[in-house]
């Protein structure tokens, strides 16, 4: 009885040596993703994972100022830039997607298949709601220049409303609340949002689309535990999850 009480308190040491808690810092468009996969894997490995999620804009500045991160999950753009400069170890996609457009459920849906439809809906809205550029948000100047390229951006200026990113800061709040009749963002945060239809997406000609990816940073404290969740994260089962919330899976 004694060996095994031995032998359980060492193996309970083990276990306990094998958890770890895991830094993530993660960008909203793939909140709705990490929120299903995440709670399977600490449960599985008994890690904790402590996310921050934000646009990549302003995830960034908080690691620059010296804040832990094991693992970034943010635009491949931000990641590209991270191991130009040796914060980062590596890419791994995980997803891409586009910018759509919602309106409020059960409100009227104009039509958006074509760059001059999306401009007669653009102006004859009431409020438009986008992203801030001073929220880091990887849309926002895309979306202005889409204005720009229709030749309504004086039109749109007057009726703009100003989402400030991260999950409490949605444009598809925006739209939900009533505060914007209609709303371009990447089409993953705006299905996340029961309250809002997504009815269409901007048209190709318009359009920007975002690789999401995975990257452990060189002062990851937990490392090889970032590099697990990287590999669940894109495990052949994940793939439906991300279709679900309206990303296309990269690997």
């Amino acid at each position: 009885m004694r060996a095994l009480a031995v032998v359980i308190a060492l193996l309970a040491a083990t276990a306990a040596a094998r958890a770890a808690e895991i830094n993530a810092f993660v960008s909203t468009a793939i909140k709705a993703v990490t929120d299903e996969l995440l709670p399977p894997f600490e449960r599985a490995n008994g890690h904790t994972i402590r996310t921050s999620f934000a646009p990549s804009g302003a995830l960034i500045p908080r690691f620059e100022r010296g804040e832990p991160v094991d693992v970034f999950l943010t635009d491949s753009a931000a990641i590209d830039a991270l191991i130009r400069q040796g914060k980062i170890v590596g890419r791994t996609d995980l997803a891409r997607t586009g910018i759509g457009i919602a309106v409020r459920k059960g409100a009227p849906r104009p039509d958006v298949s074509s760059a001059e439809a999306l401009r007669r809906a653009l102006i004859a809205a009431k409020t438009v709601g986008y992203a801030a550029p001073s929220g880091g948000s990887i849309t926002a100047a895309h979306i202005i220049g889409v204005f720009e390229r229709l030749g309504i951006a004086a039109e749109m200026a007057p009726k703009a409303r100003l989402s400030a990113g991260g999950p409490n800061g949605r444009v598809s709040v925006l739209v939900s609340s009533g505060q914007a009749e209609i709303g371009p963002q990447q089409v993953s945060e705006l299905m996340s949002n029961p309250d809002v239809e997504v009815i269409g997406m901007v048209p190709a000609e318009l359009q920007q689309i975002t690789i999401y990816s995975a990257g452990v940073t060189t002062s990851a404290r937990e490392a090889e535990a970032a590099k697990a969740l990287i590999r669940a994260l894109t495990a052949p089962a994940a793939a439906a999850i991300y279709k679900a919330k309206g990303l296309d899976p990269a690997w």
